[in-house]
């Protein structure tokens, strides 16, 4: 039989770094990339541009099911929009955190998620990647960090990107989307069976990604 498409998920709260890092890890194995948020993301803002209510789960997960994206060259596009920009955005980021725990808008979009496995291998980031979407991935890892480090993290983001922000009102905002993530009733955030627990509160990026490399190439001679 032939091998699975190997899998490395790499979940985590709100502005852990963990799609920075998980980009770069693509990049250097050369692997395609999954940024499981940006699809809820783009749930979110189809939803606000149909004039569609947060609280309609059924109109939600019908929006989910059509979304016709693409991710090309770092960009995101919507209905071939690049919306990039746009899903920066904290009202969007928050109305993403909001219907994320919708269980059919979940459901909707596991086979969108599930057709990105694609050789010579996938980095899926996100907050179920290794608990519901790809249980069987070969390296899972839980990338996390202080409220505190991830909400200067996320000031300086999106300063770079042009948008306002305010530091009190960020880490509220962070603590908030926590609360929501780890206790909904459908894939809540916890780290996988066996994901290797990775605080970047004092890393940087690329001590970051050397950790997550060094795991997957481990974790490859251990399989052969």
């Amino acid at each position: 039989m032939n091998k699975p498409v190997p899998v490395i998920s790499i979940d985590g709260p709100t502005a852990s770094g963990k799609g920075t890092v998980a980009q770069r890890v693509a990049n250097r194995l050369g692997f395609h990339y999954l940024d499981s948020g940006a699809l809820y993301r783009l749930t979110a803002l189809a939803a606000q541009r149909q004039h569609i209510a947060l609280i309609d789960e059924v109109k939600l997960a019908n929006v989910a099911l059509q979304l016709q994206c693409q991710f090309k060259n770092g960009h995101i596009l919507l209905n071939g929009e690049d919306v990039s920009h746009d899903l920066r955005a904290e009202e969007v980021g928050v109305a993403a955190s909001k219907i994320a725990v919708l269980p059919s808008l979940r459901k909707a979009l596991v086979n969108l998620q599930l057709s990105f496995r694609e050789a010579p291998g996938l980095v899926a980031d996100g907050r179920d990647m290794g608990t519901v979407i790809f249980p069987d991935a070969k390296q899972k890892v839980y990338l996390t960090a202080s409220v505190e480090a991830r909400a200067n993290r996320r000031y300086k983001q999106l300063i770079e990107k042009g948008f306002s922000a305010n530091m009190e009102d960020l880490v509220k905002d962070l603590a908030e989307r926590d609360l929501r993530d780890t206790t909904r009733a459908t894939a809540p955030l916890l780290p996988a069976p066996g994901a290797y627990i990775l605080d970047t509160s004092e890393m940087t990026v690329d001590q970051a990604v050397q950790v997550i490399l060094d795991l997957y190439a481990n974790a490859s001679k251990l399989s052969i």
